[in-house]
């Protein structure tokens, strides 16, 4: 490596994180509004430069309590972006990442030197965001979908159970698509990765339902 050659030069890197939470069965992202140029007052996923002296996974770490106060969560790394327009000041490229959180056991902080706001937004409602932000959560939501069809990644939101039409909404939501009904608490309940509690509870105010959990014993994919 010839340090001296420019080409070496004005080159950073940025870390993304894109953190999912489900609110009442609908998959939400948290998008945060920037106040500083390039993309003032635009939303954008939580995430910026990475240190010199820190390492990728501690950025992204350091970022998301900076400008959301969140803290303590698996942070899964997805893809790299190395678009050479990406940012208007110098070429960044971009490590990202996935997290996901229980909506009620996290307190985002509305606003930061470098935010002027915080909010949940539905993945049917997305604004248009700064940077290639659009293009990183698309990638995003995809792998998301890779993990609840194929890991157990759901039982880190329902520690007290669910409803099979809750549950129902959340795939609905992420995989984009109507699943019938029927079919979906069938295979539900045939693959042995749901207890039925013996208890009951309301939905989104309709008649109780049954409340299930997921079966920690069980090894097997979901879907």
């Amino acid at each position: 490596m010839e340090v001296k050659n420019p080409l070496y030069k004005n080159i950073g890197i940025h870390v993304i994180n894109t953190i999912f939470t489900i609110d009442k069965g609908k998959v939400k992202v948290l998008l945060i509004k920037r106040t500083n140029e390039p993309y003032k007052d635009q939303w954008s996923l939580v995430g910026g430069a990475m240190y010199n002296n820190e390492k990728i996974i501690d950025a992204a770490a350091r970022e998301l309590k900076e400008k959301a106060n969140i803290e303590n969560i698996k942070l899964i790394k997805s893809e790299l972006f190395d678009n050479l327009n990406r940012s208007p000041l110098l070429r960044m490229i971009a490590v990202s990442y996935i997290g996901m959180v229980d909506i009620d056991k996290v307190n985002i902080m509305k606003e930061t030197s470098k935010t002027s706001d915080a909010e949940w937004f539905s993945l049917d409602n997305i604004p248009k965001l700064a940077y290639d932000h659009n293009e990183i959560l698309k990638d995003s939501i995809e792998k998301l979908k890779e993990l609840i069809l194929t890991s157990d990644i759901l039982k880190t939101f329902y520690p007290k159970g669910f409803t099979i039409p809750e549950i129902h909404k959340v795939y609905e939501s992420v995989l984009d698509k109507t699943l019938d009904r029927r079919n979906f608490r069938k295979k539900l309940l045939s693959s042995g990765l749901v207890i039925d509690t013996h208890k009951t509870i309301n939905f989104e105010g309709k008649k109780p339902a049954k409340l299930y959990k997921f079966n920690t014993k069980k090894d097997k994919k979901l879907f």
